[in-house]
Formats: C-alpha cells, sequence, structure tokens
C-alpha cells in the first residue's frame, strides 16, 4: 500500500510539476521555426455570440474598433442566442452607427454551435476571430494573431486570455497560459483560449450541435491533420479572475467537454494519429485522472498505515503518517482558503477544480451537460 501511495504521488507530481518542467526543456531546446509576417493583414469577421450581454456590448464592440487594423478589413457580427435583456437592441442601436456592425437574431435559446454555424454562413472575411463579449481586447492583438496565422502550417492562433483580480483561479490561469506558451514554441498548442482566437474560413467546419468546447474542437480536428495551433502571447483579452464558487461552475463544463472530445475524436489518443500525443495525454488526460489519484493516494496511505502498525514495521509506519499527514494538512489549507492567505487560496483552488473534474464526469456520462452558457 505504501508503494501504491507512492505511485499516485508520482503521478501527481508529474502532471503538475514534471510535464511543466519538461514542456518548458522542450520548448527551449527544440524550438518550432515559424514563419511570421507582420505584413498579412487579411479581411476579418469578428463573431461573438451572446446571450443576455447588453452591459457588455459596447465596451466590446468599442474594443473591436479600437484595434490597429485597417477598418475596411474588419466586420463584427453579433449573434444573440435567445436574449431576454436588452442584448438586440443594444447590439441594433451599435450596428446603425458603424455599418460593419451586422446583428443576427434568434428568438429561441438553441446554444453555441447553432450560433457559429450561423455566423459561419454570414461571414465574409478570409479569416475569424472568435471572441467572447465579456472580454475586451488590447489593440495589437488582431495583428498579433495574423501575424502568426500568416505560417501555412498554422490552423488556428489562440490569444492570450489575462485574468486580473487575487482570486486563487487567477493563479492558475498565469500556470496553465504559461503551459500553452511552452507548448506553442515546441510544435503546437492542444486547445485554445476561446475568448480569443483566429482561424481561417476555409479551416472552419460547421461545429457539431451537441459540442460543448469549441475551443477544443475546432483546433484539435486541425491537429489531426498536421496543422499547428500557435499561440501569440501578446494578442491579450481581459477578464476578471472568478472566486472558487463561479469558478466550480465553469470548470465543470470545461471538463464535461474534455470528456467528450475524446469520445468525438477518439484519435486524440491514439500516439500514432494524434502529433501532439505526448501533450494531450500530459497537459489534458492525465488532468482527468488526478482527482483518482487523489482519492487512491487518500485510501491507500490509510490502509498503509493501519497495516504498519499492525505489523510493526517502523519505515512503512513513518512513511505512510507522512503520506497522511501531508494530505491532512494540505486539506486543512483548502478548508480554510483565504483565511489561510495565499496557500490556501491555491489549495482550495487546486481541490475546487479536481472536483469539477469528477462532476464533469458525471454530467458527460448522463449527457446532462448543457450546450447553452
Amino acid at each position: 500500500m505504501v508503494i501504491a501511495s507512492f505511485l499516485a504521488v508520482a503521478l501527481l507530481v508529474y502532471t503538475y510539476f514534471g510535464y511543466p518542467v519538461v514542456i518548458g526543456v522542450l520548448a527551449r531546446l527544440w524550438p518550432a521555426q515559424r514563419k511570421e509576417d507582420p505584413g498579412y493583414l487579411p479581411t476579418v469577421t469578428a463573431c461573438i455570440p451572446v446571450y443576455n450581454a447588453a452591459s457588455y456590448l459596447p465596451a466590446k464592440i468599442e474594443s473591436l474598433f479600437a484595434l490597429d487594423y485597417p477598418k475596411d478589413k474588419l466586420e463584427v457580427l453579433l449573434y444573440s442566442d435567445g436574449s431576454t435583456d436588452d442584448t438586440v437592441s443594444v447590439a441594433r442601436q451599435l450596428a446603425e452607427r458603424d455599418p460593419r456592425v451586422k446583428v443576427i437574431v434568434s428568438e429561441a435559446r438553441r446554444g453555441k454551435p447553432i450560433g457559429v454555424n450561423t455566423m459561419l454562413g454570414v461571414a465574409t472575411g478570409e479569416v475569424l476571430l472568435m471572441t467572447d463579449v465579456r472580454q475586451p481586447i488590447v489593440p495589437g492583438a488582431l495583428r498579433a494573431l495574423m501575424r502568426l496565422l500568416a505560417d501555412p502550417g498554422a490552423g488556428c492562433v489562440s490569444g492570450n486570455l489575462v485574468l486580473k483580480g487575487s482570486a486563487g483561479s487567477g493563479a492558475y490561469w498565469r500556470y496553465e497560459n504559461w503551459i500553452r506558451l511552452q507548448e506553442g514554441r515546441f510544435r503546437s498548442m492542444v486547445g485554445v483560449t476561446g475568448p480569443i482566437y483566429a482561424i481561417r474560413r476555409a479551416d472552419m467546419s460547421p461545429l457539431p450541435e451537441g459540442v460543448i468546447l469549441d475551443d477544443m474542437w475546432v483546433p484539435m480536428r486541425l491537429r489531426l491533420a498536421g496543422r499547428a495551433i500557435l499561440f501569440a502571447a501578446d494578442a491579450i483579452a481581459y477578464d476578471d479572475a472568478f472566486g472558487d464558487e463561479r469558478e466550480f461552475g465553469r470548470k465543470v463544463r470545461t471538463l464535461a467537454g474534455n470528456y467528450q472530445l475524446f469520445s468525438l475524436l477518439p484519435g486524440l489518443l491514439v500516439p500514432f494519429r494524434n502529433p501532439s500525443w505526448f501533450e494531450t495525454f500530459s497537459h489534458k488526460l492525465l488532468r482527468l485522472v488526478c482527482p483518482w489519484a487523489l482519492a487512491a493516494l487518500l485510501i491507500t496511505s490509510t490502509v498503509a498505515w493501519l497495516g504498519a502498525e499492525a505489523s510493526g514495521d517502523s519505515w512503512a509506519l513513518y512513511a505512510a503518517r507522512a503520506l497522511f499527514g501531508g494530505q491532512a494538512a494540505f486539506y486543512l489549507l483548502a478548508l480554510l482558503g483565504g483565511a489561510a492567505g495565499k496557500l490556501g487560496t491555491l489549495a482550495r483552488t487546486f481541490v475546487v477544480l479536481n472536483a469539477a473534474a469528477v462532476v464533469g464526469l458525471w454530467r458527460f456520462l448522463r449527457g446532462s451537460q448543457k450546450v447553452t452558457w
């Protein structure tokens, strides 16, 4: 049981510490060569699906029209997915002020995939800027995305979401973003940042109507075809870091979507089919296994402690007590949360995210995760 406990520890340590080190070393020693072109300025359609977002629309549109990009090469599509607030009226007012804004209204709430597919049929740009309504983007973001998308081998280019605030999710996202940056430098990311990414319209096939995560399905379908998913660190969008309660719901949706992704694209699990199998396995798949490793660690260390006391094995007893005590201290920190300082905040966020993986699996198996947002 002591050995089983240490195997669980090894899996957790590799997933959260070992893999970031490995991918960082790979990115430094074998960086991919990219064909960047600052002069690549195709026509762009910004696609924004929204639901009850009247308060966010003016700032979002303002940030898009403040982009350092030729005005005659940018159009904006706003798709209202059954909004019940003033979203439609605000959107139409914005369209009256600037003809580059086009509004599409669905009276029924049908979900993001149908909204994206509808905009795909209307968009005229050579490139689609997929973005969410809540996050304003910096003026140089679109040029930064296009500079990397100029590479013929690039399938998608992800922007960089920066979270403001002291919530634990903000620290976790900075850690996650660092890993994504290294993956993009090495050979390819394994997903994009949903609030800001760019893709050629010719590469954007219609989404399955029930897909939960378009920001995973779209890029990983292209990755299976051998295209690279790149990261533009200076294409920044800003958002607020959520507290653990709200982050839990968001993460459940994300992790349910990851389970769904592997069922929709099983080739991602095959080493010689997926060009980024190592990154997919280490970054995505093992994260889904970690909650069970945590549970196994708690069970095996408890059983090992009881067994060592019965057998009188002093070494095993010491090891089992150390493992159990470390877990008890960690979960106490998580329980205290912010009252225990930064370590407590991070411990709580870690537990919340792993609990979300369990709930996400349950919702995936039951088919109860909603597509609407």
